[in-house]
């Protein structure tokens, strides 16, 4: 069968210590059996590793920071479009999606498809406010507060304990054992993120996690449960291993029926001895370890470039249990004068 030739525009290069989705996304859209893919590189900073892996990425360019206003980022898009002719776009980071989601219908004008969720979508799973979320769809998430000031910290221990959560509006998640950790990691997340700063009720348990993608009518195309088996510091698994988990992934489906979700997703959730499941986090993209779904058996990369395209998409309902992924590092030599072509023309 002849593959069809397609070309994806994806954001999310930089392939470091906190690793980007784009990376695995493309690598995924790579292995496809149906789309012969020239892949657009989308990047915000000029030393994104993605930029210079040109077995994966046939061109790349740089674009303004979704802060820059959504009028610039599509200006830019606009002109990347004219030579490239994009049919579909996947943003990666979780904060450039409320920018693309709002100009999903004059991406569509230029001929650009994505598969976003919805705004009430993205702003009811907020860490903020994901204690209504889970009394609205009956799934368990620990207390949480959220905090503007440091003059707030000493009256948290009238309603948690200590360890508690310390998280960031969009990254960043740190555990705090005093007081003074809270004001540590408030100021250091604020200082990157800006305000609020989200502080959660500690779940003692085993973190357990799911990527999936919801067609946007309430089915679930495909979901791979998996437990982190190395965390960096930064909290990021470094490697997981699939998990035959049927409760992991009748939460995952229930929560993509009832929502009707829209797209990727990965669900952060805490198992507890008593065999309680906590939901910590709602990601509305696909995450960075979204490969081994790829090696599990479920190319979810190409299912959502499918439902962008309008495409129909068959539910996925098996993968390899026992699958493990393992990051490790390469280093990539490069010439210096493509990283002057990128700083200087924005376009390597």
């Amino acid at each position: 069968m002849e593959k069809k030739k397609i070309t994806i525009a994806a954001t999310g290069l930089n392939n470091i210590d906190n690793p980007g989705p784009g990376v695995p996304f493309i690598r995924g859209v790579r292995e496809s059996k149906e789309f012969d893919s020239r892949i657009i590189g989308l990047a915000y900073e000029n030393l994104e590793p993605g930029i210079y892996m040109h077995n994966l990425i046939d061109k790349s360019y740089q674009i303004p920071y979704p802060s820059s206003g959504s009028d610039v980022l599509l200006r830019r898009i606009e002109y990347i479009n004219k030579i490239e002719k994009i049919d579909v776009l996947i943003p990666n980071f979780d904060a450039e999606l409320y920018t693309f989601m709002k100009s999903s219908d004059k991406l569509k004008e230029m001929g650009i498809s994505t598969f976003l969720p919805t705004l009430e979508q993205f702003e009811e799973r907020h860490k903020s406010v994901l204690p209504e979320f889970g009394k609205k769809y009956d799934i368990k998430v620990p207390g949480s507060k959220t905090i503007f000031s440091e003059r707030e910290i000493p009256d948290l221990v009238n309603e948690y304990k200590y360890p508690m959560l310390v998280k960031g509006k969009y990254y960043d998640a740190y555990v705090a054992y005093t007081p003074e950790q809270v004001r540590m990691y408030m100021n250091k997340i604020s200082s990157k993120w800006g305000l609020p700063i989200i502080i959660q009720e500690f779940v003692v348990g085993t973190e357990v996690n799911v990527v999936a993608l919801g067609d946007g009518n309430g089915i679930t195309i495909g979901a791979v449960p998996m437990r982190k088996q190395y965390i960096t510091d930064k909290g990021k698994a470094w490697a997981g291993i699939t998990l035959d988990d049927t409760n992991l992934l009748e939460i995952t489906n229930k929560i993509i029926s009832k929502t009707k979700w829209r797209g990727g997703m990965e669900l952060e959730m805490i198992k507890t001895n008593e065999d309680d499941y906590y939901l910590i986090e709602i990601n509305p993209r696909l995450p960075a370890w979204v490969y081994l779904s790829v090696g599990a058996g479920q190319n979810l990369p190409e299912a959502l470039v499918k439902l962008a395209l309008g495409e129909k998409v068959e539910p996925m309902t098996k993968y390899k249990n026992g699958t493990l992924f393992i990051r490790y590092s390469y280093d990539l030599i490069c010439d210096i004068s493509e990283f002057e072509k990128l700083t200087l023309n924005g376009e390597l």
